[in-house]
């Protein structure tokens, strides 16, 4: 019984840990588009390509 009990407890640390992951993974693609979009309207602005 003890055994389920750590079982379930590390499968539940586990399903946090990745949620928390899978939010990073998403926050950063977020920004990253974020900051290339702002980076392509400024080089439009000054008439640079990159």
């Amino acid at each position: 019984m003890a055994f389920l009990g750590w079982l379930v407890h590390y499968l539940l640390i586990f399903v946090v840990l990745a949620a928390v992951a899978l939010l990073g993974v998403f926050a950063g693609k977020k920004w990253r588009e974020s900051s290339d979009a702002k980076k392509a309207g400024e080089a439009a602005d000054s008439g640079k390509t990159e």
